[in-house]
Formats: structure tokens, C-alpha cells, sequence
């Protein structure tokens, strides 16, 4: 049987798989396991519920709303924030759990459902089996006071937004002129709040949400609008969120993208000069570019990687009590601040070290790492669980890596969800890439043929 919940949640299309009963169902099992198995018969549960702009989001938070109120759970109604608001304002609380309704940087007709663990934290699939599991017996239906209360948390903003200038430290982005691109999200109104409040002068692009316009054209898998714009107003930087803007990518002056690697390769450096980056470790996927291995290396800074995922990043730096990590897409994670990826904090925190230093944020990349040609091929109708042990492919792996040598790179990844094997190879010149890409795309697709 297949599982509901994918690696973010449960999400889909809107009234296709997530339907207004699903939701209320899901909210009833998880009133269960993450509310009343957690506090017994002390109290009422307590949930914070957030959502992004899209549309269905409207039914959808009603019948989450409606499932957990039903079920004896207390609701603080933030209305639309990003999800690490949510995970926040879970904290900030000590509510039980949280409920982000919001599918990210997807188009407009999908949306998802992400339940936030006690202090705002990320499920383990385990807790999530057991939602699942708990979908199939008979809901709670307490009656008289004892059905839960929904409430409007009238404050919720202003909470994140204090949260997020705290975490600058006092630094001031007076001076710099800044794009922000909301991707018509959840973060249109707290991030430009954010920064204007923290002294920058701001223009803002992407942050008028009608419902169906999220994600299109503008926000951090958009990046036009927002070279075009940083250019236009001749500002320092530019900043680009997705739909729930738990994602930074930025534009320097010159209208250069500066992507999730180059972004962590710059505020670590900046916090093992403050003495804080722990250990000296920087977190990362197996995706993240060579350079920035290469380029924190000559800085004394330690990689620590992961299989892709923010989740998985997360554990490994709850496992070692990291400070920071991250994703090549602009997730990423500052232990000291956020449980979950925040791309208004990245953003801030991007900005803050610009003032800080008084270089541009072209200066700064290039002193944080070189990026390497990168190629991926995704190679279809194959069986992607012989990649780690067909002969032929690991010996044509292995000749290609002795080719590249110390910089260059070569990872095979099968799809979690596809018969389809993402080769990725990175070279000291994008010829090499890809001509290495290709090579293993042919073997890889003629070797591991359905």
C-alpha cells in the first residue's frame, strides 16, 4: 500500500488527492498522536494552524480547523504566514503541534499538509506512520466543553517578525537598497516588513497574492523578475523566497544568481569568524557543489553531508549539534534561530553580512567558493536498484572519477519515486561535465535497461 505522506508531508492536488475529507480525517488522527497521547488528561491540546495564499488553502485550513476543534483540540488561527512562522509560533507558545497548509514552490492547484511536532520541529516518519495508522479508527467526538475552541492569533506576525530582527544582533541594513521577490506567498506582507524595519530601503516585486497566482513567474524557482528588477533600481541585492518561503536565493548587483551553496559558503564563513559556527561544520546534501567542499575546506570549515532532503539535514545537525546547514536550493537552517528552513531569516541574515562587512555580495560569493560546472541527466525506464551494484556502471564510474581527479565529482542517485537514475557530474570546465554526464547517461541507460 502506498504511503500518504511523501518527504514533506501529505500533499497533491487540491480536491484531486487532498480533498476537504482527507484533511478532516488527517486532523482528526493527528488531534490524537501528536495532541492528546502527548498531554493525557492534564489539559486541552493546544494547535497553531498557518497557511500560504493559494486558494484551496481556504477549505483546506476550515477542514483542519473543523477536524481538530472536533476532536477536544484548542486552534490559534495564524492565517497566512511562511512555514517556519508556523514552526515558530509553535515554540514561541509551547503549543503541541502545528499544521502548515501549503505546497511550497508547487504551482497553484496542488497544496499539502505538513504537521510541526512540539517545539516546531519537522515528524520522523514514525510519528507519521502512526497518523496514518490512526486515520482508521474512530475519531474523537467529545461534546459540551470539551470540543476545542478556534481562535484567531492576532498577533502571529508581529511575533515572527520580532523573532527575526532579534536574530540580527543589532546589525543595522541601513544603506543598502534591497529587491524582495515573495513569489505571491505567504511571506508578501512579513518580509518586506522585516527588512524595511531593519533599516533597509525596499522594493518589493511578486507579493500580490490572489489566490492562483503563487509561485507563477516570480520567487526563487523565477529568477528573471528579479535580476531584471535588482539591475533596474541598481540595488546591492535582491532576494527571492518560494510559496512558503522556507527558501533563499539571491541576486547580487550584477544580476548574478547566487544559489543555496554560495549563500551557506558566505554565512559560514561570516559565523566561524564570530566564533560560532560549532565545530566548524557546515551541513549539506550529496548535492551541493564541489566548490563548496573545496572553498570552505581552504577556510578550515568541515563538510558534514546528507541525502537530499531539508528533514535530513536537520537530523544531521540535531545529531551532531550543528549550527548550520542547508540545500543547494535555498534551504537553510540556523540552529540558534529556526527549526526548519527560513528563507526571510536567510535573507536577513544574507543582508546583515553584506552591512557588516561593507563588500557586495559579488565580493563575498566569490570569496566563499568557485563553483563547478555541474551537469545533470536524469536517465528514465531503468532499474534503479542495480545503480549501486551493476559492474559495468560502478567501473565506468570509477574510471570517470580517476579522469576528474580532485576536482571533479561524480553521484549516481536513484529517484525515490521514479524508475529513473539522476547522473551528476561536476568538472573544472562545464565541456568536461557534460561530456562525462553523457558518457555515463549511455551505460547507465544501456546496462540498467528495463
Amino acid at each position: 500500500m502506498t504511503r500518504l505522506f511523501g518527504t514533506d508531508g501529505v500533499r497533491g492536488v487540491a480536491n484531486g488527492l487532498l480533498t476537504a475529507d482527507l484533511a478532516l480525517r488527517l486532523s482528526q488522527a493527528a488531534a490524537v498522536v501528536l495532541g492528546h497521547q502527548r498531554v493525557g488528561d492534564r489539559r486541552r491540546p493546544v494547535a497553531v494552524v498557518a497557511r500560504d495564499p493559494r486558494v484551496s488553502g481556504e477549505f483546506l485550513s476550515s477542514a483542519v480547523e473543523a477536524g481538530l476543534a472536533s476532536s477536544g483540540v484548542d486552534v490559534f488561527d495564524a492565517g497566512v504566514l511562511p512555514t517556519p512562522a508556523a514552526a515558530f509560533l509553535v515554540a514561541d507558545i509551547d503549543a503541541d503541534f502545528g499544521v502548515m497548509i501549503s505546497a511550497s514552490h508547487n504551482p497553484a492547484p496542488d497544496n499539502g499538509i505538513k504537521f510541526l511536532g512540539a517545539g516546531g520541529h519537522k515528524l520522523d516518519d514514525a510519528v507519521e506512520d502512526a497518523i496514518e495508522a490512526q486515520m482508521g479508527a474512530e475519531p474523537l467526538a467529545p461534546t459540551g466543553a470539551d470540543v476545542g475552541r478556534i481562535r484567531r492569533f492576532s498577533d502571529a506576525e508581529d511575533r515572527y517578525v520580532v523573532h527575526l530582527l532579534q536574530s540580527l544582533g543589532g546589525v543595522s541594513l541601513a544603506g543598502l537598497k534591497i529587491v524582495i521577490d515573495c513569489a505571491h506567498g505567504a511571506a508578501s506582507g512579513c518580509s518586506p516588513e522585516a527588512f524595511a524595519a531593519a533599516g533597509a530601503q525596499v522594493v518589493v516585486i511578486g507579493a500580490e497574492p490572489d489566490g492562483m497566482n503563487i509561485n507563477s513567474g516570480y520567487g526563487s524557482t523565477h529568477l528573471g523578475a528579479l535580476q531584471e528588477a535588482v539591475v533596474a533600481q541598481g540595488a546591492d541585492l535582491g532576494v527571492a523566497h518560494d510559496g512558503d518561503a522556507d527558501r533563499c536565493l539571491a541576486v547580487d548587483h550584477t544580476g548574478a544568481v547566487i544559489d543555496g551553496d554560495q549563500i551557506m559558503g558566505i554565512l559560514a564563513l561570516g559565523l566561524k569568524e564570530a566564533g560560532t559556527l560549532v565545530e566548524d561544520t557546515l551541513v549539506t546534501t550529496v548535492m551541493s557543489n564541489l566548490g563548496l567542499k573545496l572553498g570552505m575546506a581552504e577556510a578550515g570549515i568541515r563538510l558534514v553531508q546528507t541525502q537530499v532532503g531539508d528533514r535530513y539535514v536537520l537530523e544531521g545537525m540535531r545529531a551532531g549539534g550543528y549550527s548550520l546547514g542547508g540545500e543547494q536550493s535555498g534551504h537553510l537552517i540556523f540552529a540558534d534561530y529556526a527549526t526548519t528552513g527560513d528563507g526571510v531569516l536567510t535573507g536577513l541574515q544574507l543582508a546583515a553580512r553584506v552591512a557588516a562587512t561593507g563588500k557586495t555580495l559579488h565580493t563575498l560569493a566569490a570569496e566563499a567558493m568557485t563553483r563547478l560546472p555541474q551537469v545533470l541527466i536524469n536517465v528514465t525506464g531503468v532499474d534503479k536498484a542495480k545503480v549501486k551494484t551493476d559492474r559495468v556502471v560502478l567501473q565506468a564510474v570509477a574510471e570517470v572519477e580517476a579522469r576528474l581527479g580532485d576536482t571533479g565529482r561524480v553521484l549516481l542517485r536513484p529517484s525515490g519515486t521514479e524508475p529513473v537514475v539522476r547522473v551528476m557530474v561536476e568538472a573544472e570546465t562545464a565541456a568536461a561535465a557534460e561530456a562525462e554526464s553523457k558518457h555515463l547517461a549511455e551505460i547507465v541507460g544501456t546496462h540498467l535497461a528495463l
